[in-house]
């Protein structure tokens, strides 16, 4: 992953000092309060989220990110959940899929199958298949069009 593209979201975000200094912990394999991460996850995958999350929110005053989720070989989905310094939260869907983006590139592997290794180590972060806040109902409707990842 591009961890000078994930440092230059970081940095720009309205994030904490606190929460930016628990990403570099969870980075260095240190405790890390807030991000808290439901289930083994891999980390590679946590932080594409968290690249996702940074790049679609850039001013979400992000306190903690709590994460469940499901990774399969080619896909990870689940639910993050963001505090913000204020008290709110704001909870997104996502699906990060890079089969799917295989298919969308139209690439194939020598056997005729969605190159997903490729597709993963081409776009990285940028293989969201699905990124949807909940926006409970009455809600500012502006919430409900998160910026898309960039292609």
């Amino acid at each position: 992953m591009d961890s000078s593209e994930f440092a230059e979201l970081l940095d720009a975000s309205d994030a904490t000092d606190g929460f930016k200094e628990d990403v570099q912990a969870y980075i260095g394999h240190r405790p890390a309060p807030r991000v808290e991460v439901g289930r083994h996850i891999p980390r590679v995958k946590v932080l594409r989220l968290l690249t996702q999350l940074l790049h679609a929110e850039p001013g979400l005053a992000l306190d903690s990110v709590h994460i469940e989720g499901t990774s399969g070989c080619s896909d990870f989905r689940g639910v993050l959940r963001a505090h913000a310094a204020d008290g709110t939260s704001r909870v997104f869907e996502f699906v990060w899929d890079c089969q799917w983006r295989a298919i969308q590139e139209g690439w194939t592997d020598g056997f005729g199958l969605p190159d997903q290794i490729r597709a993963a180590r081409a776009f990285e972060w940028r293989c969201f298949a699905h990124w949807r806040e909940r926006v409970a109902p009455g809600a500012d409707a502006r919430r409900s069009h998160a910026r898309a990842p960039a292609t």
